[in-house]
């Protein structure tokens, strides 16, 4: 037997080699501080489980749940967003359940894209939106995320020939993996594109929760006519550490929403109703817990910001999400810096050419740990003595 084109042609799973390095690596023996990973390290708040245990009880969450999800997880996702955004979601039309939002990633381009059609990805990006390319069949084009323009696409950079052919945008802020941030105005720019070109927007609002400096990420729907061109996906398992539980949502245009029910209808049968009603208790309880998530992430980020200045690395602090993005010291490529660190110092990262071309020259760090591991992982990164010249400067 052999595999499908298709299937053959997918992109390979960068993080799966980093897995393998670190596991190999803990294997020996050796202490590894992992900041490579992007999987929550705190466990989800007790109010939740505790829906899910006494649900998982009822005989009656054992059956079938609805093929577009329960009702309740659909009021609660347009209670969500009224009081965290003041945007008015119709939960029977412009809400859909996804087995977390990297599904609904997946599948846009299949539902709303025809074989050979062109889509836009920000580069650097999360590497999955290129599993939706492959499958769907269809072309891309990137926009690269600089430093210089704050990690947002120049839409004036965009060709002509590229912004008639394009017929899907992803956008992700917070941003994964620089850490940037949207703006008002970039998002009234991107509306704009959108209806002159004729432009589907995805919005990737997985790191929502999770803004610094006092300033809350804005939704994409909070622009004027975002509704008219596009939708945000959001998921449960940043905002309450949820991430094994696989819930999220995609919310806005009622007509991309249809479609992504449309193909879900076709591939599941909706997620767990146990798990549906622990995602009402999510968005529609006590709320404290996000609150202190996020600052438990702002002091990791501080922390690590701190360590970085007093070894004379140079970053620029993340204002979102709860990734970091280093840049690598001259003489080395991402990759050679990234397998330095875990040969030399036992430092697991992730290395930015892996997100894409212009993730070239940065690794990508996970505020994952705990204050006194990021302190120490940086510690052992300075006694590599790359940034001893730095050093001495900063502390004169």
């Amino acid at each position: 037997m052999e595999l499908s084109t298709k299937l053959q042609n997918l992109p390979k799973q960068f993080f799966a080699n980093l897995v393998k390095q670190v596991s190999a690596a803990v294997a020996e023996g050796r202490d590894v501080i992992n900041l490579g990973q992007g999987n929550p390290d705190q466990p989800t708040p007790p109010h939740i489980v505790k829906v899910m245990q006494e649900a998982t009880a009822n005989p009656q969450m054992h059956k079938y749940s609805p093929f577009r999800g329960l009702p309740e997880l659909k009021e609660a996702v347009a209670t969500f967003y009224k009081r965290e955004y003041d945007v008015d979601i119709d939960p029977a039309t412009e809400v859909a359940v996804l087995f977390g939002a990297k599904a609904g990633l997946v599948e846009l381009p299949l539902a709303i894209l025809n074989p050979g059609d062109t889509m836009l990805l920000p580069d650097p990006g999360y590497p999955d939106y290129l599993s939706g390319v492959t499958l769907a069949d269809v072309q891309f084009e990137t926009m690269p995320l600089l430093a210089e323009n704050d990690f947002l696409p120049d839409y004036q950079k965009l060709s002509e020939d590229v912004k008639k052919q394009a017929k899907l945008m992803y956008l992700n802020y917070p941003n994964n993996p620089t850490g940037g941030v949207a703006t008002k105005e970039f998002y009234e720019d991107t509306v704009k594109l959108a209806k002159e070109n004729n432009i589907v927007v995805l919005q990737d609002f997985a790191y929502g929760a999770i803004g610094f400096d006092g300033k809350k990420p804005i939704s994409f729907l909070q622009t004027e006519g975002a509704k008219d061109v596009g939708i945000e996906c959001y998921t449960l398992s940043k905002t309450y550490n949820m991430a094994g539980w696989r819930v999220g949502f995609a919310v806005g245009n009622a007509q991309i929403v249809e479609a992504l029910n449309l193909i879900q209808d076709h591939l599941f049968v909706s997620l767990f109703p146990a798990i549906q009603l622990a995602a009402v208790e999510a968005l529609t309880g006590d709320q404290s817990c996000v609150t202190k998530q996020v600052a438990i992430y702002e002091n990791r980020r501080n922390a690590l910001i701190n360590a970085c200045a007093e070894v004379g690395w140079p970053v620029t602090a993340p204002r979102g999400s709860f990734f970091a993005w280093l840049p690598v010291p001259e003489g080395f490529t991402s990759q050679q810096f990234a397998d330095l660190l875990l040969e030399k110092a036992d430092v697991a990262v992730a290395a930015g050419n892996g997100f894409g071309k212009y993730g070239e020259g940065y690794i990508r760090v996970g505020l994952l740990v705990d204050e006194q591991r990021l302190k120490e992982a940086i510690q052992r990164i300075a006694k590599l003595g790359l940034f001893k010249e730095k050093a001495e400067l900063a502390k004169n």
